[in-house]
């Protein structure tokens, strides 16, 4: 098949009110559902094969290292059934280290577990190449775990609060625990010749209202794909990933190790964790992030089983009923996009998905008309004033003070948002989102 007849596959639209073209296209291979496979994960099938190789590399042949990505959509075969606001969850899917930190006296053994926590959640991810759905402006995602290891609950919130470039800010607790996660997202990807890359700016930030608010901050690696235009297609996990705690002075820095092209191996880390500022380590950790890690105390030279991802049990995230549910909040929002994807009719799966894109053009258009500016419903920008979460650009625009008992904060929680079944927004849920003011 020559490149003409496979550009004759693309379909060629303009993606954002400022008109600036973005190449979509779909992959037109029928459907191939048997019964067998219906029970299946789609999202762990690879569907890249040779006629699916040949679209990327006809796109991506045309494309400079180094290019932005963001305005590239990518074809559906290798789109996860999820939005990036869901995939953030994998992070909470692994609570009973979370807990087991929480229940911890000693600041040091504390650190430790919650390095253990946030290293568990890397391997939550399909078996294929497949990338999350890329949140509209203004789309979230609610949820809630109600089956928490110590019969506590948890909620969570995110919101796509910008567009260009995307930035996805989330909002995360258990009052009954006295924890609570803010953070955001920022990835901005890059094409890189043979690979493509997903850098993964933001930060995170876990309070343990339990321990006077101690409060770890942390980032996450990249996401690289590699075998684009040869080789096999597969992700990897590179660069350096900061955890750190300011207020027990603890420090770790994880470095995720991608493959050379002569040596080396896939998913191995390497991690130190010391006093902020002293160049002694007092743990290395090392193994690889989807399998078995290891920790080696360096005062006693004694190496343990830091976490087996092969032993881990997950607690996926629940939702209300997709009739319940706004129409901008993701499940519902990308409904008709993920039972297409679900089916492996891609060709469905990409007019749906074309439609959700459409509306966001109208959208953006009619604000443009009305000379209005978009303002996220659930979160707002921090303040000058405001340097302990500078970092993560927005933040949930009501106060939460973990010194309160749990029925205040899960009040005060379904006062923003109605998160369990048969709850139902106010009245003050349909009035557009403005600028809000701390309350």
């Amino acid at each position: 098949m020559g490149l003409v007849s496979k550009l004759d596959k693309l379909k060629i639209k303009s993606s954002d009110s400022d008109k600036e073209p973005s190449m979509k296209f779909s992959q037109l291979k029928p459907e191939m559902v048997t019964g067998n496979e219906k029970n299946e994960n789609t999202d762990d099938i690879d569907e890249v094969d040779n006629e699916g190789s040949s679209i990327i590399r006809a796109i991506i042949a045309q494309l400079k290292p180094g290019c932005d990505l963001t305005r590239i959509t990518l074809p559906t075969f290798i789109l996860e059934k999820k939005s990036m606001l869901e995939r953030i969850t994998n992070f909470f899917q692994i609570p009973d280290i979370m807990l087991q930190a929480n229940n911890t006296e000693d600041p040091l053994e504390r650190f430790l577990l919650i390095t253990k926590w946030y290293l568990a959640s890397w391997h939550i991810a399909p078996k294929a190449v497949k990338k999350p759905l890329n949140p509209v402006l203004g789309e979230i995602f609610a949820c809630y775990w109600d089956d928490m290891p110590d019969g506590s609950s948890a909620y969570y919130l995110a919101e796509q609060t910008s567009h260009h470039p995307p930035k996805s800010s989330y909002f995360y607790l258990s009052p009954e625990n006295k924890i609570r996660v803010d953070g955001i997202l920022i990835p901005k990807s890059k094409f890189l010749g043979n690979s493509s890359a997903a850098m993964m700016e933001g930060w995170a930030h876990v309070t343990l209202g339990r321990w006077s608010n101690e409060t770890y901050i942390m980032n996450q690696p990249n996401v690289y794909a590699r075998g684009i235009l040869f080789g096999k297609l597969r992700y990897e996990l590179g660069d350096h990933m900061i955890i750190k705690c300011p207020d027990s002075g603890y420090e770790a820095d994880i470095e995720f190790k991608t493959k050379g092209y002569i040596s080396g191996t896939y998913d191995a880390i390497e991690g130190k964790i010391r006093k902020i500022g002293s160049p002694d380590t007092l743990f290395t950790i090392t193994g690889k992030w989807n399998d078995v890690m290891e920790i080696k105390n360096h005062k006693t030279g004694k190496i343990t089983t830091f976490y087996d991802t092969n032993n881990s049990l997950t607690h996926k995230p629940k939702v209300r009923p997709e009739d319940e549910q706004a129409h901008n909040e993701s499940r519902k929002l990308w409904g008709p996009t993920i039972k297409a994807l679900a089916r492996r009719n891609h060709t469905e799966a990409t007019d749906e998905k074309f439609k959700v894109e459409d509306e966001q053009r109208s959208l953006a258009k009619k604000r443009i008309e009305d000379g209005v500016e978009f303002h996220p419903k659930f979160f707002q920008p921090i303040t000058l004033s405001d340097t302990t979460n500078e970092e993560l650009e927005y933040i949930i625009y009501k106060k939460f003070d973990l010194d309160n008992d749990p029925e205040t904060l899960k009040n005060r929680l379904f006062e923003v948002m109605a998160f369990l079944p048969g709850q139902t927004h106010d009245e003050k849920f349909a009035i557009p989102a403005y600028k809000k003011v701390n309350h």
